[in-house]
This record gives structure tokens, sequence and C-alpha cells, in this order.
């Protein structure tokens, strides 16, 4: 049996007893080994389609895919975390999604790779639940620095696992990759098992008030609404990016390779690492400015991609600035919604990232789409006009305030 300690008491008390350096950590650690399994596809896309022998616009769905199914997966699971014991809620999802790798690891064909991608995505939501726990746990006026330091590790996670995926998946094959993954969602399950404390329910409600009560929300907070706008925009705008790097440099000026493309991750890490400073401003100062700012970098970025794209100091530039501006905003966000109501921070958790991923989902069908027809400049078109939308929904929020 586990000797983990057991939580039933409100946030303040319990983060003093129970949210340890440690712990912090683990979780951390946990968001971003879990949240990998949602990328790991992107730099081995293009060998991923030569597998099967089909186009860069097929095989770019396998992204779509897996955030359509993460998002429904955030708006059926996730909640829970308001009236289930979140220890037990995270080790079926491990489970369920160690099953689920194992699934992409064996694909004969495009339209098994879909379904398992799909499956992938419904099943990794344990980091959207981890985020509001580490809000719960902490004490009063450092729930922003956990916030942070979580989402950090999950932003790493997303980062640095096209690297690991690109040297991986093109050194040893894109089925090892996904082999192994399921080895490490296995080892991390058993950890979580003994390390992480008990955690239970915030609320009594039955599942289906508990699906209806996410209408209350996004009725009753205008700041929920925003934050969730802004979300979608982001990530469409960091998905098409992504999704489309791949393929752009295998090409002209710079003929890279999946295990050099998947490179990139690390230099995107040097944004996400920004994340833990961004929540420690959330806690002190007014967040809904921090945001306009850090929107104004992704479109800073994109500038540099689609003018000076063809010179690797720019894009490398763009890449910092994009997942900086993305993930700090992510974080603003986060902190924002989560002080509007404490007792349905899984909720509004999911109502923000449900929405975010979609517009993940958009973003990755419409960087396919727009390299398939347009090429990179068309790619940066739509990755501008993404964080252009962002920033007039801020900006409008603003001025009706």
């Amino acid at each position: 049996m586990s000797s983990a300690p057991t939580l039933q008491t409100p946030a303040a008390q319990a983060g003093k007893a129970s949210l340890s350096k440690g712990l912090l950590l683990l979780m951390a650690f946990t968001a971003g080994m879990t949240v990998a399994n949602l990328y790991y596809n992107q730099p081995l896309l293009a060998d991923i389609g030569r597998s099967f022998g089909v186009a860069p616009s097929e095989v770019g769905f396998v992204s779509t895919c897996t955030q359509i199914g993460y998002a429904l997966g955030m708006f059926l699971f996730v909640p829970l975390g308001d009236i289930k014991e979140r220890k037990g809620l995270i080790t079926v999802l491990l489970s369920l999604v160690c099953l689920s790798l194992i699934g992409i690891a064996t694909a004969q064909n495009l339209a098994w790779m879909f379904i398992a991608s799909f499956a992938v995505g419904l099943t990794t939501v344990v980091p959207q639940i981890l985020i509001p726990l580490a809000a719960t746990l902490a004490v009063p006026g450092e729930q922003g620095k956990a916030v942070g330091t979580v989402t950090s590790g999950l932003l790493l996670g997303i980062l640095l696992t096209r690297t690991v995926s690109g040297l991986i998946g093109g050194t040893w094959g894109w089925r090892f990759m996904y082999a192994l993954a399921a080895a490490a969602m296995l080892a991390l399950l058993l950890l979580l098992r003994i390390k992480l404390p008990v955690a239970r329910a915030t609320a009594e409600l039955r599942y289906s008030e508990l699906l209806l009560s996410m209408g209350r929300l996004v009725k009753k907070y205008s700041t929920l609404r925003e934050s969730a706008l802004i979300g979608a925009a982001n990530f469409a705008a960091f998905s098409i990016f992504w999704t489309a790097l791949s393929f752009y440099v295998e090409g002209e000026p710079y003929h890279y390779s999946s295990q050099i493309a998947g490179l990139f991750g690390l230099i995107g890490a040097a944004g996400a690492l920004g994340a833990p400073f961004v929540g420690r401003l959330a806690d002190r100062i007014p967040t809904k400015w921090m945001i306009g700012g850090l929107i104004a970098l992704n479109i800073i970025a994109y500038l540099f991609f689609g003018l000076l794209g063809g010179m690797l100091w720019a894009l490398i530039a763009g890449v910092i600035l994009l997942d900086l501006g993305v993930q700090g905003t992510q974080v603003a966000n986060q902190t924002r919604i989560y002080a509007l109501e404490p007792p349905a921070r899984s909720r509004l958790n999911t109502v923000q990232m449900v929405t975010t991923f979609l517009g993940g989902a958009i973003g990755s069908s419409a960087g396919s789409f727009a390299w398939h027809e347009w090429g990179w400049s068309g790619v940066c078109c739509a990755g501008g006009f993404a964080g252009l939308f962002s920033f007039s929904v801020w900006l409008i929020h603003r001025l009706l305030k």
C-alpha cells in the first residue's frame, strides 16, 4: 500500500503539508513526460508518411487526430478531478495511454495510425489534472509559482519531445520511439502510485451536472471566455509552425534530416524556461497586461519566419519568441482563471484547455494545408493571422472594460 499523504483540507492548509519542492518537481516532470505523447509525431511526420506511402497533406492529420482526441479527453476526463480522487484517476489514465501508444507502435496502415493517435490524445490528459492540483496544494500567494513550475515541465516536455523523437525515431525508427514511450508511461505509473498524495474531491456533483456546470462557468466569467479564445488562437499559431517545420527544413535552403529538425525543440525550450518567471510575476502584477505583451511576441516571431525564415539565426530567434509568447500567455491565463472559483478549478481548466487544443487541432490542419498549397509563405501568413486574432481578442476586452 502507498504511504502517500491524504489531501482533504482546503488549499491553504493542504499546501503547507503536501506541496514540497520535491513533489512539485515530480509533478512538473510527470506533466512533461505525459504531454510528450502528443508531440512525438511532429518531427517524424515525413518518415511516417514515407512508411505508408502517403503525401504530407494526408499524414499531417496524425497530429490533428491526436489533438482532437486530447480536446475530447479533457472535456470528458479532466472535470472528474473536481469529483473523483485524483491519484486513482491519474493511474487509470496512464494505463490507458500506455495501451494506446502500443497501438501506434504496431500500426499497419494510416487509418490504424489515425485511430491510435486519437486514442493517445484522448488518454493523455494527466497534465491537465496535475496543473489545477498544484494550484490547490499551493499556499495562498504561491499558486502562480506552482502553476508556472508544473507548466514549465509540461512545456519542456512539448519542446524537448521533438528533439528526443527526432533523434531516436530518426535513428531507430518511429515505431521504436512509440514503444519506448509506452514503457516510459508504465514506469511513471508505478512511481506516481508511490509518491502522489491522495487528493479527495472538492465538489459533490453527478457527472452530468459536472459537465453542464461548465456552461454556467463560461456564461458567468468574461475572463474565462477571453482566456479560452486567446488560448485557442495562440495554440493554433504554435501548431501551424511546428507541424510545417519538418517539411520546411527538409528542403531549400536547409536540407536537414528529421534528427536535425527535432533539435529545434531545444531552441524552443529556452522560451519555455521563462514560464516559472511568468508565474511568479502573475502572483504580483495584473496578468491582463502581461498577456498583451506576450501575444505581441508571437506576432513578431512570425515576422521573423516570413521575412527572414531562410536565415538560420532568424528561424532560431522566431522559435524562442514564439514559444515564450505562447507558453507565457498560457501560464498567465491559467493563473487568472484558477482564481475565479477555486472549487471548480478542474472545470475551469477544462474549458480553457479544450478550447486551446481545438485551436491547436485547427492549427495542425491549417499548417499542413498551407504548406501543401502555398509553401512556407502560406504557413507564415496562417500563423501570423492567428497571432493577430489573439491580439484582437485581448484588445477588444481591454476596450470594453
